[in-house]
């Protein structure tokens, strides 16, 4: 038998128990922060036993998944049901966690073939695409509506109508954004990690674009934290600690991401009927039910509360942060109108993505002989949507000031054995 080489040795980590045991880590740590979010906002009291496929049903959508309501009540009624929403907690736990167990074979090398990481990243997809058609399958399940004591309640009763609604997952939909979800998870997982190896050809592009997505990813993980504290505080000081805890395990990123994009200046459009809430200060829910269709910015909110001007200094020395985190991981070389051009690049694609993400339409309702759009528990609509170009605008410009600035304070601390120019130009 021949001795194996230093390729062999490197590939050889890539097999398919290590592909197996990055998905099915990933599932089962999605699946847990879905249950435990799901069980502290009392989903175990769903009727039929339904509360694994609702958990299910979660974790589809954390990854871009499709799950589609249908309704039925008969000949003589209609129901009409609609959701669209992210779990971003289940989101970003399941990202860290397939990120890690992706780059961990891969560390300590500085070039990889583009072959070789093709074959690794298709290994991972393989079996991500069976747990995706897993999970799509156990997502279904119907539910019968009680009416209440109602209008509706005495033509359901004269009528014999018995509303149901259910939920399935569109299968062709989820497979095709959980690839490509899990496509973006591991491209970026390139991108930020500095030990991770890039094929030949693109190593002349990391010196740009990999300390500036890294600092991306440092600061959504900072107001991760941040808000993580602040749910504990507030859980202690003012109970409803069980509450909180779902808005942690299931739609912190969305609360946080969402304040950080207020901060920078953009604006957010939202309406709230019926009895939707939403998992965000009261002041915000406040708002969004002031009207039809409500205006959400820095402005409308400090009519309400005056503090939330402490969002733009939140946003400014996490992003000062972060563009020197971004300018210390660059090359010294770098001038500081490019750490600007980069950061802005940067900040702008993340403030689009948080825009795409956080979006939220839901809406319900049921009718009986044309009766039922009157409010109350059997009709409600929620809608939560960014002016998107207006803030990815905004994010560009912090993005400028804050990586030129962060450039400028980067500058006394040199990185790995790179040195200013000894002639005494500028790096400006």
């Amino acid at each position: 038998m021949s001795p194996r080489t230093r390729s062999d040795q490197a590939v050889a980590p890539h097999g398919w128990v290590q592909a197996a045991v990055t998905v099915l880590s990933a599932l089962l740590v999605m699946g847990a922060t879905a249950a435990l979010g799901l069980w502290a906002a009392g989903a175990t009291d769903l009727p039929n036993g339904a509360f694994p496929r609702v958990v299910a049903a979660t974790v589809v959508t954390a990854v871009g998944g499709t799950i589609e309501l249908s309704g039925n009540a008969g000949g003589l009624a209609d129901t009409q049901a609609g959701l669209t929403v992210i779990p971003l907690s289940v989101t970003l736990a399941g990202a860290l966690v397939i990120a890690a167990g992706f780059l961990r074979p891969l560390r300590h090398r500085a070039v990889a073939s583009a072959t070789e990481l093709a074959g690794w990243a298709a290994r991972v997809a393989v079996l991500w695409l069976l747990a995706l058609i897993a999970l799509a399958l156990g997502a279904r399940q119907t539910f019968t509506l009680s009416l209440g004591d109602s209008a509706l309640s005495d033509l359901g009763d004269l009528f014999g109508v018995t509303p149901k609604v259910g939920f399935e997952t569109n299968m062709p939909l989820t497979l095709l954004f959980g690839l490509l979800w899990l496509a973006g998870v591991l491209a970026l997982a390139l991108l930020v990690s500095r030990g991770a190896p890039l094929p030949g050809r693109l190593l002349r592009f990391q010196a740009s674009v990999r300390p500036a997505a890294y600092a991306m990813v440092v600061l959504l993980l900072a107001y991760v934290v941040l808000g993580v504290v602040i749910g504990l505080i507030v859980a202690v000081t003012r109970g409803h600690a069980v509450e909180t805890l779902a808005v942690l395990l299931l739609g912190l990123p969305n609360l946080v991401w969402l304040t950080l994009t207020l901060g920078l200046g953009a604006t957010w459009n939202g309406r709230v009927e019926g009895p939707f809430g939403l998992p965000m200060p009261h002041v915000l829910d406040e708002v969004l039910r002031s009207q039809d269709t409500a205006t959400l910015n820095l402005s409308t909110l400090a009519e309400y509360d005056g503090r939330v001007w402490w969002l733009v200094a939140v946003d400014a020395v996490l992003l000062l942060a972060a563009a020197f985190v971004m300018a210390a991981r660059s090359p010294a070389r770098m001038r500081a109108w490019q750490h600007a051009l980069h950061l802005a690049v940067a900040l702008a694609l993340t403030v689009l993505t948080i825009c795409l993400l956080a979006r939220i339409t839901a809406h319900y309702g049921l009718s009986v002989l044309g009766i039922g759009d009157l409010g109350g528990d059997l009709n409600g609509e929620l809608l939560l949507k960014p002016e998107l170009w207006s803030a990815v605008g905004l994010g560009a410009l912090w993005g400028l000031v804050a990586g030129f600035l962060g450039g400028l304070l980067a500058r006394p601390v040199r990185r790995r054995g790179e040195t200013l120019p000894s002639d005494g130009t500028s790096a400006l």
